[in-house]
């Protein structure tokens, strides 16, 4: 019967260890989901324009973030970005991300940009299909009464956003997968300190998900 009740503890310290990088999670990803929101509307505006020095970035920047894996643009902005910028600078100044929690708003905002401008681009549409102007268009759609279409997309978004910070570890962005490394590999507990990981992201997404399917 002990035994039970270590075991116990011993997942629930596993619990309580990733609930400790919860608050980095979440800060990045509402700080993420502003920016992408930003981002989402200009280009989902850019892509819809008439112009062609509009659109064209427009394009080309969510098929280029949609075509590539988040991982990857991670890794660019954290080491290439630097890199680069050192490397023109010739030495003249040693720039480094600081915070490093900075890598993964950015490079999730930008990520979640791409996403959320298809996501608004087909609440513009489906007002249009309407028979809606574009002044009563940009009135009623893309300003609040849009987020009748496009909220239930946004928050699915959000969710994933959640569950994509995860690979934000790997740059050493201490949240709640990286919490749950650092103590499996500092305890050699890896099997509650990963359940316990896994226990926290659930309890963070189901109850979002059963939200998005209310809205």
């Amino acid at each position: 019967m002990d035994g039970f009740f270590d075991t116990l503890a011993l997942y629930g310290k596993g619990v309580s260890i990733a609930f400790g990088g919860i608050g980095m999670t979440l800060g990045v990803t509402a700080g993420a989901i502003v920016i992408g929101m930003v981002i989402g509307l200009i280009m989902a505006l850019g892509k819809m324009s008439k112009h062609k020095i509009a659109r064209w970035p427009a394009s080309i920047y969510v098929e280029i973030i949609r075509g590539t894996p988040l991982f990857v643009q991670i890794l660019i902005l954290a080491y290439g970005v630097p890199y680069l910028v050192n490397t023109l600078s010739d030495g003249a100044m040693r720039f480094n991300w600081n915070p490093i929690f900075m890598v993964g708003i950015l490079a999730c905002g930008f990520n979640s940009g791409a996403y959320l401008a298809e996501i608004i681009r087909s609440g513009i549409q489906a007002a249009r299909s309407l028979g809606m102007t574009n002044g009563q268009n940009m009135r009623f759609i893309v300003l609040p009464q849009a987020l009748k279409i496009i909220l239930p997309a946004m928050a699915n978004e959000f969710v994933t956003l959640i569950k994509e910070t995860s690979i934000l570890s790997y740059v050493g962005i201490v949240e709640i997968t990286r919490s749950g490394v650092l103590w499996a590999s500092r305890e050699f507990q890896t099997f509650p300190a990963y359940i316990g990981v896994a226990i926290i992201y659930l309890c963070m997404t189901i109850p979002l998900s059963r939200l998005v399917a209310y809205l």
